[in-house]
């Protein structure tokens, strides 16, 4: 059985870019995850202490874009992948990372990664 907790559409400030004038500036981020999790037992028992906080993880992810910096796309969602499987003991994590106005005529570029704890 594969049950998924998802986070859809969160939206982050961040500075993120290759040019010099992206170095000065917040850019918006959007994110979907995809987190498997055997909701069985939370289902069973309705305590929150046994699921994935989805609100926890939405800090997580809303804090350490405002206080990491990076080039690539590809390197935070890397990075933040990591430290969120680590973090809250995730075994798979799908995660869409959007950077809207990246191409001005596209509504938004990105990337999708899909990550599995090492086990």
């Amino acid at each position: 059985m594969q049950d998924i907790v998802f986070i859809e559409g969160l939206t982050a400030q961040a500075v993120i870019g290759v040019y010099d004038w992206e170095k000065e500036i917040q850019q918006e981020l959007v994110f979907d995850l995809e987190m498997s999790h055997d909701n069985r037992l939370p289902a069973g028992t309705d305590d929150l202490s046994l699921t994935l906080d989805y609100e926890a993880i939405s800090n997580y992810i809303l804090n350490f874009c405002a206080t990491e910096q990076f080039e690539l796309i590809e390197t935070l969602a890397e990075v933040l992948v990591a430290k969120l499987i680590e973090a809250f003991s995730l075994t798979e994590v799908t995660l869409t990372l959007r950077k809207p106005g990246a191409v001005p005529a596209a509504r938004a570029v990105g990337v999708k990664i899909r990550r599995l704890a090492e086990q």
